[in-house]
C-alpha cells in the first residue's frame, strides 16, 4: 500500500484500516504541531486510492472500520470522495464505520448538499480540532481560523448528519491565558454541541515555533495542578447534553471519562480528588 510515513490517527481508530487518500495537512501551520511538517500536502490520485483498497481486501478477511487519512481527508473533491465511499461499501460490505479528520476549511468549502451526500454514502464520523475557543489563543498558535468559524464548521457537519468528535488542547493558552482558554473553549463547545469531546494535554515539541517560545520564556506551560484546574473550568462551564467526554490520552495527567451533562459533577469530583490527594502524573509533557 502507498503509505507515506508518519501516519496519524485518533486513539479510537487503533483497529481501523487506514488508507491515505491525502498526504499531510492542508493548513500545516499550527505553531504547536509537527505532525506533518515533513510532508507536502497533496491529494492522492483516485486510482491509487482504489489500488490501496484492493490490496487491503486481499490482506484482510474482515474490516469493520475504515479511517481515511491524512490530516484532512475531507478536502478531497466531493464527487471523487463519493466514488471512494461507494468503492469501500462495494468491496468491504462488512464495514460498519468510516471516519476521517476534517479541518474547518474543508467543512466550510463544501456545500450542505455535498456534505449530506458524503454522509449518505457512508462517511460517518469527523474528527475536528477546536484546540481552543479563544481567538487570542488561536491567533497566537496560528490555527488559521477563528473560534466562530470552527463552531460554524462543526455545526455544519452535525447538520449534515455526521457524528462530530472535537479535540481540545489543555495548556495551549499557557499560564497567562489559562482562564480565557478554558472559559472560551467551554463557550465554543456549548455553541457547537459536538457528539464527542476529546481532551489532550499540550506537548511542547522540538522543532516547533512554540518550543522556541517556551525556551525564550515567551510561553509558560501550566503545571499539572493548573492544567487540572483548567480542565475543571472547561467541564464546569460546558453545556452539551449527551456529549461523551474523554480525557484519557497518554498526555493527560489523569484519566477522565463521563457524559454531559449528567456526569459533569462526577468528573469535577474526580478532578477535585486528584488535586486534593495529589494522585496525578507529575511530569510536564515537554521535550525540553
Amino acid at each position: 500500500m502507498h503509505y507515506e510515513n508518519p501516519v496519524y490517527r485518533p486513539p479510537s481508530e487503533a483497529y481501523s484500516l487506514i488508507v491515505q487518500i491525502t498526504n499531510g495537512c492542508s493548513h500545516n501551520g499550527c505553531t504547536f504541531c509537527n505532525m506533518y511538517k515533513g510532508k507536502a500536502f497533496r491529494i492522492n490520485p483516485l486510482e491509487q486510492v482504489f489500488e490501496d483498497f484492493d490490496e487491503a481486501r486481499l490482506m484482510y478477511g474482515y474490516v469493520d472500520r475504515v479511517f481515511l487519512a491524512d490530516g484532512d481527508a475531507l478536502i478531497y473533491p466531493a464527487k471523487d470522495l463519493v466514488d471512494i465511499l461507494e468503492y469501500i461499501k462495494k468491496n468491504f460490505p462488512e464495514v460498519k464505520r468510516i471516519s476521517s479528520y476534517a479541518t474547518p476549511r474543508s467543512l466550510l468549502l463544501k456545500s450542505e448538499q455535498e456534505l449530506s451526500l458524503i454522509h449518505e454514502k457512508g462517511l460517518d464520523m469527523l474528527y475536528l480540532g477546536l484546540e481552543s475557543g479563544s481567538d487570542k489563543v488561536l491567533s497566537l498558535r496560528n490555527k488559521g481560523e477563528t473560534s466562530e468559524k470552527i463552531v460554524e464548521a462543526g455545526k455544519k457537519g452535525i447538520d449534515a448528519g455526521f457524528k462530530v468528535s472535537v479535540t481540545i488542547l489543555s495548556g495551549l493558552g499557557g499560564v497567562g491565558l489559562l482562564e480565557e482558554h478554558a472559559l472560551e473553549t467551554a463557550k465554543a463547545l456549548t455553541a457547537m454541541k459536538p457528539h464527542y469531546i476529546g481532551e489532550m494535554t499540550l506537548n511542547i515539541i522540538p522543532g516547533t515555533k512554540l518550543y522556541e517560545e517556551a525556551k525564550s520564556g515567551d510561553f509558560v506551560m501550566p503545571d499539572p495542578k493548573e492544567i487540572l484546574r483548567e480542565t475543571r473550568l472547561i467541564i464546569e462551564n460546558t453545556d452539551d447534553e449527551g456529549a461523551v467526554f474523554r480525557s484519557n490520552h497518554v498526555s493527560n495527567y489523569i484519566n477522565i471519562r463521563g457524559t454531559f451533562n449528567e456526569g459533569k459533577n462526577d468528573m469535577i469530583r474526580q478532578i477535585d480528588s486528584a488535586l486534593k490527594n495529589g494522585n496525578f502524573k507529575v511530569r510536564h509533557y515537554t521535550n525540553m
